[in-house]
């Protein structure tokens, strides 16, 4: 059957189908762009989610930039009138909807018996004298003071909430050309989950645009200089760029959103689609060399009966692999699962029928050098002195082997999650700069939002506000805890003397509490309660700020809230999107078990399968094992925490890794059942089919190295991480698998008699 798919009639049409659905699936890319909104990565179910949308259903949708200006003293005259005339300008643009700043925070102050509510600057200072007056003014106002000011006087922040409809781009610009048009040369910093989103949006899209060619020439350099043949670097090229294209397509076709990771499609089918090609041209060069008086036909023919049940075999567990993250639970992960299966799979499927009906048709090239006796590349002189080690030194190789896995397990237990997803940036982006600013000089960076119902002016609920309040300024990593019953205790400060029992206390009657809320009107905005309370008083918010370096730090915040709401009348539910964030942390950790034991448990079904032997099923698995324990033990020991990416990253390890030991399985067992003894067996194996693997590996790594041209930080470790994996991979294949059946040769073939 298939050596009448290649004759003529035939071969044009496995020629031009491929090629045609290639083109086809290029048409829905002309739109292509990137949704940065991380808070979509989650299934809409997600009980995080809804209790987002429930409070901003009351409260409005807040999804602020924060604008941190830094000066030497940021109350020196020259930097306040830039802020101001920033508040104005921003206040005035058609697309900004509110500005909070230090010039319209207020100052709850009292006054010969009557309570006043001023703007924290009234006047900006002239002199030094009256600039002081303003510090201890700020200092002695908690509205302001580590709030918009900080402790040092060094920075002041900006919170600007945009109208909706108008995109983050168009935010962005119109906020930088204000601010860099008045502040000028002098520092500011940029954050805010908006920001963010623009920030990923464009990198993202840069990476598509540019890695995608430079993966591409990576791959084409390095696939000449192993083969030296053009037609080794054109046949596995077409493959993947087919492949790729339609991978590519598929996401919009099925109603995909591209995502951040989303990147990392054409990277993996870059680096993944090619490796069947690339042992079909190996086998090719192997046979032209060994049979010279073959002609294309035949040898052609024979590569394809060599070396067709491999291939089959290592697409099969590659797709195995990342289909594993089918299981995730977050949605891009999904989603890459399902469309770079399919990728792969029609991968595999040009591989066996459209790369040979063009190689057929070709005519029969020099022999490669790789098999002149003596004309050896680096990588066959490499492959010669490893199966020497493994022959000779198979108990010191497992000897080895077995330290550096309980070194890689020992540092597992120091694996954290990561709940920043300002992380996603380099370190000397403007993001990470404001984070850490934020952190130390303004109570932190995570926000969430404790929901009371009932009647907000009693002062049981204003009580019991108040009560979550003191309980969570007692923990150490609070910054901030603003309500209703903060505002009422500052104006129990400015209506009554310190040596009065009311002062800085919540009244004892609801009269009271109005009458407090009724002198603020007189004085003040109104307006200013809907941050706390709804329209008509049955609704109230706890505003927490605060910080979390790690997940420990996070549960710790959220289980004191969550107790307080179990045991509260009024208290009913807290969300914020920093509690979005914090289950996205949990997903990645979920996601990456689940897709981690299907692709497992799936490899290990198929080699038992493939080779009629579970012994043989489960030594297929030790290479990965092996490399995922040292992957996550690289990760705890250097501190690199497990995100979106690195989630998807075990799957993907699996399915590419076992495809190295598939080869070598097939061809050792091979050449036991052609008379040879194990020795001869691993040796001929890793000289020949070896040669082919490290070619496959290589090229693999080479192609996400290209990921550390990313503008996304979490990308580059993406990067590191499976190029350390896959390198794992392959030298497990090549020496500690063999060096195994050195010692125990009967897990591959059964009443094998070994010449020792």
């Amino acid at each position: 059957m298939f050596k009448k798919l290649l004759t003529k009639p035939y071969r044009y049409f496995l020629i031009i189908i491929p090629i045609l659905i290639f083109l086809g699936f290029l048409i829905p890319l002309r739109n292509i762009r990137i949704n940065p909104d991380m808070t979509r990565y989650l299934p809409q179910e997600t009980e995080s989610k809804l209790n987002l949308e429930k409070i901003e259903e009351i409260f409005g949708h807040n999804d602020p930039i924060i604008v941190i200006f830094e000066a030497d003293d940021i109350i020196e005259k020259k930097s306040l009138e830039k802020i101001s005339a920033i508040h104005d300008s921003l206040t005035e643009s058609a697309i900004i909807s509110d500005v909070m700043s230090i010039f319209n925070t207020k100052n709850i102050r009292g006054e010969d018996g009557f309570m006043l509510v001023d703007p924290a600057i009234k006047d900006i200072p002239d002199d030094k004298a009256q600039k002081e007056e303003l510090r201890k003014e700020i200092k002695n106002n908690p509205l302001a003071y580590k709030l918009f000011v900080s402790e040092d006087f060094r920075y002041s922040v900006m919170i600007i909430n945009p109208e909706k409809g108008y995109s983050d781009s168009e935010i962005i610009k119109t906020t930088k050309n204000i601010v860099n048009s008045i502040w000028g040369n002098e520092k500011y910093y940029m954050s805010g989950m908006l920001y963010l989103r623009e920030e990923i949006q464009q990198k993202a899209m840069r990476d598509l645009v540019i890695l995608m060619p430079i993966a591409l020439l990576v791959m084409i350099i390095f696939l000449y200089f192993s083969f030296r043949e053009k037609r080794g670097v054109i046949l596995p090229m077409l493959v993947v760029i087919i492949s790729t294209g339609v991978s590519m397509g598929l996401m919009p076709l099925l109603g995909y959103e591209f995502s951040i990771i989303a990147v990392l499609i054409p990277i993996l089918m870059i680096s993944v689609a090619n490796n069947y090609g690339v042992h079909i041209v190996s086998k090719y060069q192997e046979l032209n060399a060994t049979n010279p008086n073959a002609n294309m036909d035949q040898i052609v023919s024979q590569s394809m009966k060599s070396v067709a049940n491999p291939v089959i075999l290592t697409g099969l567990t590659t797709i195995a692999g990342v289909l594993g993250l089918i299981v995730h639970i977050m949605l891009p992960a999904k989603q890459t699962g399902i469309v770079c299966s399919i990728g792969i799979g029609l991968a595999l499927i040009l591989s066996l029928y459209f790369l040979p009906a063009i190689l057929i048709g070709m005519k029969k090239g020099k022999v490669n050098r790789s098999f002149k006796e003596k004309s050896k590349t680096y990588i066959d002189k490499l492959l010669l002195k490893t199966a020497k080690i493994t022959i000779t030194k198979p108990k010191l190789v497992i000897i080895i082997f077995t330290i550096a896995f309980v070194i890689s397990l020992l540092g597992i237990f120091r694996l954290n999650v990561s709940i920043n997803n300002e992380k996603m940036m380099a370190k000397s982006h403007d993001i990470r700069k404001s984070t850490d600013i934020v952190n130390k000089h303004f109570g932190g960076t995570k926000y969430i939002s404790v929901l009371f119902e009932g009647d907000i002016k009693d002062p049981e609920v204003v009580n019991e506000m108040d009560e979550l309040e003191q309980l969570l300024k007692s923990k150490e990593q609070t910054g901030s805890v603003t309500s209703l019953s903060s505002i009422i205790k500052i104006m129990s400060k400015a209506l009554n003397d310190k040596s009065d029992a009311a002062y800085d206390q919540i009244p004892d009657s609801r009269e009271a509490i109005a009458q407090y809320i009724e002198f603020y009107n007189m004085s003040g905005n109104p307006e200013d309660f809907e941050k706390f309370v709804d329209f008509n008083y049955t609704k109230a918010i706890v505003n927490v700020q605060f910080k979390a370096e790690n997940i420990k730090e996070y549960n710790s915040i959220l289980r004191e809230i969550q107790r307080f709401c179990d045991n509260s009348k009024y208290a009913k539910y807290q969300a914020g999107i920093s509690i979005v964030e914090k289950d996205m942390a949990m997903s990645i950790i979920k996601g990456q078990i689940y897709s981690l034991a299907l692709a497992m448990i799936t490899i290990i079904l198929l080699l038992w399968i493939i080779f009629k032997s579970f012994r043989t099923g489960l030594l297929g698995t030790v290479p990965l094992i092996f490399t995922l324990s040292c992957n996550f033990g690289l990760m705890g020991w250097a501190g690199i925490e497990l995100d979106i990416a690195t989630s998807l990253l075990s799957s993907i390890a699996l399915g590419i890794g076992i495809d190295y030991t598939i080869h070598l399985f097939w061809r050792i067992k091979s050449e036991i059942e052609n008379g040879k003894n194990m020795s001869e067996a691993i040796t001929i194996c890793l000289t020949t089919t070896g040669r082919g693997i490290a070619i496959n590996a290589i090229s693999v790594i080479l192609g996400f190295s290209v990921l550390f041209l990313s503008g996304i930080l979490i990308l580059k470790t993406f990067a590191l991480l499976i190029i350390f994996s896959l390198l794992l991979c392959l030298i497990c294949a090549l020496i500690l698998v063999p060096s195994i059946l050195k010692l125990k040769p009967e897990i591959i073939v059964k009443n094998i008699k070994l010449n020792k």
